[in-house]
């Protein structure tokens, strides 16, 4: 009898003690109570706790989490309404803290980001909400981290998600920007203009400069042709009096060559012509030789 019971007190122990066995997963933390006060926190592991003095208070993630806030309606410096819509990302770093800090840490964090958002978008007039997200972000992100940091919550990044500014606002801003457009378009199309007008005077200029080259190499070539003739005439000139001087002719033969060419000036129109005296002499000469063989 004695056995039975204690086997079942052996069994009955075992049951206790794996039914207490508890396997704490990857990013993850179990804040562990006795008799009612905080004694430890579980890390990734496996872990017993004894059975009817400790509990397990809380099961904490340690991943980052991101709260997606609802648009916030938020006054400027210049009193203009308007609503921002934001996201934080935090992450939690003590289970202790969160669980003991704060009563609901997700609706603290998301009260205390308005608020923020709120007091820093009143410093700011509206050309300056709309152009300083970066601010407002490293802004709220300070702010955050500090204040949640005695929560055991590290606030890694704040981003302004969307800024919807007043109907009437936006309506002004889509003329401005219209306008602008329009202005930017016209100097473009005046640009236009004025390079192609600069690109066809640049083609009027070469073309130019290139028929005036071309006119100047004419000339030039023409002057070189011309030149190159007159060389002609005078180096065959020259070889005529060379070739004359070689075969050596006699001053008949010279003065004869003289009267022929005297004999065709004289076909043309001159009324008037000197001819040389030894010239005329040889031609004396010829005409009574000319007489005697006639009276033969």
């Amino acid at each position: 009898m004695m056995l039975y019971i204690t086997i079942g007190i052996l069994i009955a122990l075992a049951i206790l003690i794996v039914r207490n066995i508890r396997i704490v997963p990857q990013s993850e933390a179990y804040v562990i109570e006795r008799l009612g006060a905080y004694s430890q926190t579980w890390k990734v592991g496996i872990h017993v706790k004894m059975p009817f003095i400790d509990r397990i208070v809380q099961k904490v993630s340690l991943k980052e989490k991101i709260l997606d806030f609802p648009p916030q309606p938020v006054i400027t410096k210049d009193n203009v309404t308007m609503m921002i819509d934001i996201v934080v990302y935090f992450q939690i770093t003590d289970p202790k803290l969160v669980t003991y800090g704060v009563e609901n840490p997700l609706n603290a964090v998301e009260n205390l980001a308005a608020t923020t958002l709120r007091n820093i978008i009143g410093d700011l007039e509206l050309d300056e909400t709309l152009t300083s997200r970066d601010i407002i972000n490293g802004k709220m992100r300070s702010i955050l981290d500090e204040a949640t940091d005695p929560w055991g919550i590290k606030v890694n990044r704040v981003e302004v998600k969307n800024i919807i500014p007043p109907e009437a606002i936006k309506d002004s801003m889509e003329k401005q920007m219209r306008a602008e457009r329009e202005r930017r378009e016209t100097i473009l199309i005046a640009e236009g203009e004025k390079q192609s007008a600069i690109l066809v005077a640049e083609g009027k200029k070469q073309s130019m400069i290139l028929e005036a080259e071309a006119e100047k190499e004419a000339a030039i070539q023409r002057a070189r042709g011309e030149a190159e003739a007159i060389l002609a005439v005078q180096r065959a000139k020259a070889e005529g009096i060379r070739m004359i001087k070689e075969v050596e002719a006699d001053d008949a033969v010279i003065k004869i060559r003289s009267l022929e060419a005297f004999e065709k000036v004289a076909d043309g129109q001159s009324t008037k012509i000197i001819i040389p005296s030894d010239i005329q002499n040889m031609a004396g000469m010829l005409t009574a030789a000319a007489e005697l063989t006639s009276k033969k």
